[in-house]
């Protein structure tokens, strides 16, 4: 996890960095400087967890101690998220799942409760844009709007609503990964902008609902550097066009979302709720 204070050095001998857990406070060094967020004995689900900024998010949450379970329809890459999450000596299990099948939603959360102890942080992250899915408002497909909404928005809902009752428990966190597209509009992308800007407002509701005992929060991404992001990137005059607007210069890091995230779904947060933390350089500051 790509600390934002200054981290102490690993120790070779147990693999740990020397860190102290502080409660809300999270983790300091033996110099009382901050590491980071502390999420040891935190059962963590993140769904789209498998690549991309979830795979981020995945590794991230492990790096801060919790186990966690990365979810994806596919298994060769949950197995191989899960592997990336216990070689940062964290517990997981492989359950691919397609959050807009609910009864496989059920096993998920009911696997993760039986197997790991428990839901303490759900990060909501699946989601999907495709090309078939854009065009203006007269030309849209409406069944490929509905399958958009159907995992960006309703998968979300439905991850959250199964995994209510573990998360009120014990008193959780839940980040929705939602985009700067929840904030704002973008042309041609009404699908995405639609159930973004749904999964901004759900956020909220929840957060309503189900304080004090559990923070409902999102992330908002701006433009990141992955896969998806790739085909921008090989278009020299639009790549220099999203940059020049971007304060930062350049596109984000997964590990920069993930930071968010991890910050959110922590007791370093504990006095935030609601809120949708936009992370894109400020691109829509603008």
């Amino acid at each position: 996890m790509g600390a934002k204070c200054e981290e102490p050095a690993m120790n070779e001998e147990d693999g740990t960095n020397g860190t102290e857990a502080t409660g809300e406070e999270g983790a300091t060094d033996g110099d009382g400087r901050c590491v980071g967020p502390e999420l040891s004995g935190q059962v963590a689900v993140v769904t789209g967890g498998t690549r991309g900024i979830g795979r981020a998010i995945a590794e991230s949450l492990a790096a801060a101690g919790a186990d966690v379970v990365p979810v994806s329809r596919t298994d060769a890459d949950v197995a191989d998220a899960v592997a990336a999450v216990r070689e940062r000596g964290a517990d997981s299990l492989a359950c691919p799942t397609d959050v807009t099948d609910d009864a496989a939603v059920k096993t998920l959360v009911d696997r993760a409760v039986a197997d790991l102890g428990g839901i303490d942080i759900l990060v909501n992250n699946a989601g999907i844009n495709p090309v078939s899915a854009m065009g203006r408002p007269e030309t849209l497909d409406p069944d490929e709007f509905r399958r958009v909404a159907e995992v960006n928005l309703q998968g979300a809902v439905t991850c959250t609503s199964a995994a209510g009752d573990a998360l009120l428990e014990g008193g959780g966190a839940v980040v929705n990964v939602a985009s700067t597209a929840g904030v704002v509009g973008i042309k041609r992308q009404h699908g995405y902008v639609a159930s973004k800007h749904g999964l901004v407002g759900f956020t909220k509701s929840a957060a309503l609902d189900w304080a004090p005992e559990v923070r409902v929060n999102a992330v908002a991404p701006g433009y990141v550097d992955t896969d998806l992001t790739a085909p921008v990137q090989e278009y020299d005059e639009l790549y220099d066009r999203l940059t020049d607007r971007t304060p930062a210069g350049r596109f984000g890091e997964p590990a920069e979302v993930a930071d968010a995230v991890c910050f959110l779904a922590s007791d370093m947060a504990s006095f935030v709720t609601g809120e949708s933390l936009v992370v894109d350089g400020g691109f829509t500051v603008q």
